[in-house]
């Protein structure tokens, strides 16, 4: 069996609970921690360490279950069962417990794992504690086998980030915390430096995924970054150009994995259920944008560090199509039963062509990729255009202007009035025509419409995805909402034959029909 071991030699009680909670970050339901170790060895120490972590509550009551013998927790993310065999004497009693249902479910925090070789899973961490000679220190071994030998070696790349980072800068975090993503592969934690915050970003490189076109991935057709550098690239450049962007404190490129600036937790969503006005909030990050254009378009390379640097690709044709035909790929299926047939597929790559074609020749400006709500934060204690904080721009690229702009204000996951929409699409144009005479507003219409359009119906695309192949249904209650945006679009002049093609295929009353997951 595959097996990964690794030893950390010297750990006091902080140490031990650093490496618990650095594992309790990618623990998942069915895992099982194996805890070894003589009597007094610090089991116990280590399992209410990671409980404590996992229910993000430091001062947890966490009672040791010698005499229960199995000890449940329900957290937001899993359940975990803490499991004590020391008092046990034979296979009768762990169904007893309930031990065989437990490691099924749970996240199993197994103390005295051998009085229960028999019934253990070949997948497992096993954890060897071990008393120093200083007793108040611990030795830590540990083992990963099966599936848990790779997931290891992540942990600990991320422990010795964490390590080295203390050892250059004097300051370890007294706590991590696990930070709730998206629909992204990324995981995040939040770390705690005394008085101040940093964010984990753990993004290991992803491996190209099978062939769909020419013999390349969706991931590099489409122009999705696969690792951090282009992050790091564009999150200085932001930065330099006056958007509140995360400064990065330290970075490890080769492993992945980023320390930033912690924006908080006040996404635009968030605060204007808190009360701050949606018009207040969507005109600052209008005028970000505006800044944003106003510093010039993106340099051809993007410093990254040690003379490295990462070029910005550019919104192709290629990209446009691949984006647009989700539509066809996945949302047609969920919603028609059956695979779009030859001719209407045709038809469609034919009507968006001459559109692409006409975008790819438009001056090329920052398209920052997602930015809207999910992705901006609201920091109130700053001022200006830096009340607006921007994540999640790793996929930037260098396209029409229009992009971002469409992208908040036909934000994806909550609604944005059409007098709203219409109003600071209007400020736009005015403030860009007065620093730039050559500003044509109806070309910048026509590519608002058209890009909007587009990213709708890749959007349509994406969450029938995410519902039907990735077991994430919540999606896909957002499709109503991007339907409305898109018959906006739609109804631009210039759109006229797409606006037929959708009309003939997904009729009105198809459009209001929340799909099956």
């Amino acid at each position: 069996m595959t097996a990964t071991r690794h030893l950390i030699p010297d750990l006091d009680e902080a140490g031990l609970a650093l490496v618990a909670e650095v594992l309790a970050l990618s623990v998942r339901p069915g895992d099982i921690l194996a805890l070894r170790g003589d009597l007094g060895a610090g089991k116990t120490t280590f399992a209410r360490a990671f409980i404590r972590a996992v229910l993000d509550d430091p001062s947890a009551e966490v009672p040791s279950p010698t005499f229960t013998l199995l000890q449940t927790y329900e957290t937001s993310r899993f359940s975990i069962a803490h499991v004590d065999l020391y008092r046990t004497v034979g296979a009768a009693e762990l169904e007893e417990i309930g031990f065989h249902e437990a490691v099924a479910t749970n996240v199993v925090l197994l103390e005295w794992p051998e009085r229960a070789e028999h019934a253990l899973p070949a997948s497992r961490l096993e954890i060897q504690l071990e008393t120093a000679a200083d007793p108040n220190r611990r030795a830590l071994h540990l083992m990963g086998l099966g599936d848990w030998a790779p997931r290891l070696d992540r942990i600990r790349a991320v422990y010795a980030f964490l390590i080295d980072h203390a050892h250059r800068t004097g300051s370890a975090p007294s706590r991590l915390r696990y930070l709730q993503g998206d629909a992204s592969p990324r995981a995040y934690a939040r770390l705690d430096f005394g008085g101040s915050s940093r964010v984990l970003m753990n993004a290991p490189a992803m491996p190209d995924g099978p062939p769909v076109r020419d013999g390349q991935p969706y991931s590099r057709i489409a122009h999705i970054a696969e690792a951090v550098r282009p992050f790091v690239a564009v999150t200085q450049a932001l930065g330099q150009r006056g958007l509140a962007a995360p400064q990065v404190h330290a970075q490890d490129l080769a492993q992945g994995l980023v320390l930033l600036d912690d924006c908080g937790d006040l996404i635009l969503g968030r605060a204007i259920a808190a009360g701050v006005s949606q018009s207040d909030l969507w005109r600052d990050a209008v005028d970000a944008l505006i800044a944003l254009r106003r510093k010039g378009p993106p340099p051809a390379a993007l410093p990254i560090a040690d003379d490295a640097f990462h070029a910005l690709p550019d919104f192709d044709h290629h990209a446009l199509s691949i984006e647009a035909e989700l539509l066809l790929d996945w949302y047609w299926p969920a919603a028609k039963g059956q695979p779009v047939p030859a001719d209407a597929r045709d038809a469609f790559i034919a009507l968006w062509t001459g559109q692409f074609d006409w975008l790819t020749r438009l001056p090329k400006g920052w398209v920052l990729r997602d930015y809207h709500s999910p992705n901006l934060m609201w920091m109130p204690k700053r001022d200006g255009i830096a009340r607006i904080g921007v994540l999640d721009f790793q996929d930037a690229m260098a396209g029409p202007w229009a992009y971002d702009l469409v992208s908040l204000l036909q934000d994806a996951r909550l609604d944005v009035p059409a007098a709203l929409e219409s109003d600071l699409f209007a400020r736009y144009c005015d403030r860009v025509a007065a620093i730039e005479p050559d500003f044509d507003r109806t070309s910048f219409a026509h590519a608002y419409a058209a890009l909007g359009a587009q990213r709708n119906t890749k959007i349509l695309g994406i969450f029938a995805r995410l519902a039907r192949r990735d077991g994430k249904p919540a999606y896909l209650q957002h499709m109503p909402r991007i339907w409305r945006y898109l018959a906006r679009d739609l109804a631009h002049p210039s759109l006229a034959p797409l606006q037929v093609w959708y009309d003939r295929h997904f009729p009105q009353a198809d459009r209001t029909r929340i799909l099956a997951a």
